[in-house]
């Protein structure tokens, strides 16, 4: 296994030294905002690309959240209208990352880990030229790969390029609410759309505390944690929602930078194939197994969809 899995010990080390140097504030229940796939010009109900943007911005805004986007350039990027919002974003303080051109999937057989890599550094030439650029990089699916090879090629392409892997801890299956939430809008423009907001605040509650548990049963201790969600029309609407859900937890919002620096993200899981959440796949490296509340976090929003469409939305 990898250094930093040898026992507990080295993590247990790191994180008293980062308690020591007074920066432990981001510990206690904290949460850095982060979307990705944007931005995004397909046409949805209710709203114009222009306007979800600029809904998701307001909304971060309103709450003086500093978050990051991770950008998939062919969503919009090369486009002037797409690049456009994508700007909005740096020039209103927010960090954005790469998140390649096509958002291909690693763990594919016929994606090649050259082309791969072609598609960051295409997609680099883009987020390179915007305000707020950082040399962050997040796995497409969260996948790093389906075999040792691709895992250790990135690894090491990553290190050779600068970039950081932009890990998520605290992940969500907004898109699989988003899908839904637009489905049921084409079908009907007006339909209450009330329970769709209601089960993804649920959702993200729900995520929130069971990765939160995972980081005491992992690390002794409250991370950071690093939340996924996605540039989309369900955040359009509700993301003020729920920013003010984590307020009335008594979580304390960070900057992705400054969750990015605890120590926890340095740590590199030696799996064949790893991905998904940054805690998971430590759970898995450290042969935690299947644990209570394992389902509710793998299960890509079925509990929520099943629960909508026995109350009748569909």
């Amino acid at each position: 296994m990898l250094v930093a899995f040898r026992c507990g010990i080295r993590s247990a080390a790191m994180a008293a030294l980062w308690a020591f140097a007074g920066v432990g504030a981001a510990h206690a229940q904290s949460v850095a905002f982060t979307f990705d796939d944007g931005p995004r010009l397909e046409e949805t109900p209710l709203m114009s690309p222009q306007q979800r943007n600029q809904a998701m911005l307001d909304a971060l805004a309103a709450h003086k959240v500093s978050a990051a986007l991770f950008v998939t350039c062919d969503f919009g990027a090369t486009k002037p209208a797409g690049y456009a919002l994508a700007k909005a974003w740096g020039d209103a303080g927010h960090a954005l990352g790469n998140h390649t051109m096509t958002h291909p999937d690693l763990a594919a057989k016929t994606v090649t880990l050259a082309q791969y890599q072609q598609e960051i550094l295409d997609c680099d030439r883009i987020t390179s030229t915007l305000p707020g650029y950082q040399k962050w990089f997040r796995f497409t699916y969260l996948r790093e790969g389906n075999t040792p090879e691709k895992r250790d090629g990135m690894r090491a392409f990553l290190k050779q390029h600068g970039y950081r892997n932009g890990y998520v801890s605290l992940d969500t299956s907004d898109w699989r609410l988003d899908e839904k939430l637009n489905e049921v809008l084409r079908a009907n423009p007006k339909a209450d759309i009330a329970p769709i907001k209601q089960a993804y605040l649920a959702h993200v509650k729900q995520r929130a505390i069971a990765y939160r548990d995972l980081s005491r049963k992992l690390e002794g201790r409250d991370i950071p944690q690093v939340l996924l969600q996605h540039h989309n029309l369900l955040n359009a609407l509700w993301l003020k929602d729920v920013i003010q859900q984590f307020v009335d937890m008594g979580w304390t919002i960070v900057t992705p930078a400054q969750a990015f620096a605890d120590p926890v993200y340095q740590l590199q899981p030696d799996r064949p194939a790893p991905g998904q959440s940054l805690l998971l796949s430590i759970a898995r490296t450290r042969g935690m197994g299947k644990f209570e509340g394992w389902e509710r976090i793998v299960d890509d929003g079925d509990f929520e969809i099943e629960q909508l469409e026995k109350a009748g939305v569909k």
